[in-house]
């Protein structure tokens, strides 16, 4: 039996997700890296009975890679569905994560399926396919990394409807850790302290902020025996930057809650 994914409801992410699910809407969900955006879909798949199909989306990421392809095996060639026509044709939620780094040529795609036409057209079998009507679309990007040359075309954008994400408050992200990772109170606090100082650092010192994931890496680093200090440097400094000025006001504040 699959365990039950754990997510912590911040707003009213899930009644507007059901919502949309209920009502054939595709969803639009923006919020930086790591703050729960993945496993929030993950969890709604579940809740909801359906496969989520996960894209991570990239510069090179073709139609084909969304769609599917031809492929010669044997016995000849057949015809491969791609994650998206598996969703379209067979119900599921298809989620594309980071939708800005695809190429604009491969999102025009989702046009006639984020209206109220609800099909693709695969122009290489010559199919249009009806969505099943468990079909969800699902798309994702970090604000901070849009810019003029990446963001999604507003003839896209408007087909869909919004939720913003952020990092959850400091009493859910310690209810987070110690549910992800059996941490104690004062582990999970100081933990959650240390992720506020780096959000709140100058975007010139840092670049990307803390994730709520690398906090439950450091949890349950700690949990497994290591030493608090070496935990945070594993698991958050060393993974936030690799510039020796960044790494050494990050070891400092990580040295005011951990010693070495």
């Amino acid at each position: 039996m699959q365990e039950t994914i754990y997510y912590k409801e911040q707003n009213n992410e899930v009644e507007l997700f059901e919502a949309a699910a209920s009502m054939d809407l595709p969803l639009l969900i923006k919020g930086p890296t790591g703050c729960g955006k993945t496993r929030f879909i993950e969890a709604m798949g579940q809740k909801l009975n359906r496969e989520v199909y996960t894209v991570v989306c990239h510069d090179d990421l073709s139609s084909a890679d969304l769609i599917g392809r031809h492929l010669i095996n044997e016995n000849g060639t057949f015809w491969q569905d791609g994650p998206l026509t598996k969703a379209v044709r067979n119900g599921g939620i298809c989620y594309l994560d980071e939708i800005i780094e695809a190429r604009k040529d491969t999102t025009v795609i989702l046009h006639s399926l984020a209206d109220y036409r609800r099909v693709l057209n695969i122009d290489r079998t010559g199919e249009t396919i009806q969505a099943h009507k468990d079909f969800m679309l699902v798309v994702s990007y970090n604000p901070g990394y849009a810019n003029v040359l990446k963001g999604m075309k507003a003839s896209t954008k408007q087909r869909f409807i919004s939720l913003s994400f952020d990092y959850p408050s400091e009493e859910v992200e310690k209810e987070i850790l110690i549910k992800e990772s059996s941490c104690s109170d004062e582990i999970a606090k100081k933990l959650v302290s240390i992720a506020k100082e780096i959000r709140q650092l100058d975007e010139s010192e840092i670049q990307e902020a803390v994730s709520t994931r690398l906090l439950i890496y450091a949890a349950k680093l700690i949990q497994k025996g290591f030493n608090p200090y070496n935990a945070c440097m594993h698991s958050i400094v060393e993974s936030l930057s690799d510039e020796k000025e960044v790494l050494e006001v990050l070891e400092k504040l990580i040295s005011l809650h951990f010693s070495k």
